[in-house]
């Protein structure tokens, strides 16, 4: 688990360690929490490849998951943009460097960990508003932008992996709204049946990757299983 340290992240550390189905699980983040039974805590900052590159040396492979949950919205008081007035390049930079570039090179180090000989995933967390086909109200530029850039780095990289993993899928995955520090400020007007705890959204993440055949690979698939288009 890259980015364990996030609210979905630890979720997701939790749920696969009581499903009992993973003899250990690796929760790696900026802060790493110390060893607890099957979960093992480990150091890794996706702005820097060879924490990467480290990260995933320690662990080696084979193995048979690897979720990338990291992502920024907002940050410093600073929101998602309404209008072309509002862009800022270093803000724009940082974003892509976190929901981009670091998703990006976190694939370049552990997709070839992926077992061979069994079915094996890796997925990122993106999100519905990277679809450009379902970009109806504009705004939101960089987030928008860096999370459909992510979304052609997973198909790509999908293509890549087939070819030495046939068994293996690489998918992006929309979470919904969780109801952590990322959607705070933007929970309003969302029924209450459509904002998530985290450990509900944990859960459903993992029941849509169980259900995933080899040729969903390259694709990207919401919390209820639902395909989301480019």
């Amino acid at each position: 688990m890259i980015g364990a340290g996030g609210g979905i992240g630890r979720a997701l550390v939790r749920a696969l360690a009581a499903s009992g189905r993973y003899a250990r699980v690796h929760a790696l983040s900026r802060q790493p929490r110390a060893d607890d039974g099957r979960i093992v805590g480990g150091v890794i900052d996706v702005t820097d490849e060879a924490s990467i590159c480290h990260a995933a040396e320690r662990i080696g492979s084979p193995l048979d998951l690897v979720v990338i949950a990291t992502g920024i919205l907002h940050e410093d008081g600073r929101m998602p943009e309404k209008a072309l007035r509002e862009l800022d390049g270093a803000s724009l930079a940082r974003i892509f460097e976190l929901n981009t570039i670091g998703p990006a090179l976190a694939l370049k180090h552990f997709a070839p960990l992926l077992a061979k000989d069994r079915r094996a995933v890796i997925a990122a967390l993106s999100a519905r508003v990277g679809s450009i086909s379902d970009n109806r109200t504009g705004g939101w530029y960089g987030y928008r932008a860096s999370k459909a850039a992510l979304n052609m780095i997973i198909k790509s990289a999908a293509i890549e992996i087939a070819r030495s993993r046939p068994l293996a899928l690489c998918v992006a995955l929309h979470p919904g709204t969780v109801d952590t520090g990322l959607s705070q400020p933007f929970q309003r007007g969302v029924p209450p049946d459509r904002l998530f705890p985290p450990e509900r959204a944990a859960r459903q993440l993992l029941d849509v990757l169980a259900d995933l055949k080899p040729a969903s690979t390259g694709k990207m698939f919401g919390w209820d299983g639902s395909e989301i288009f480019p």
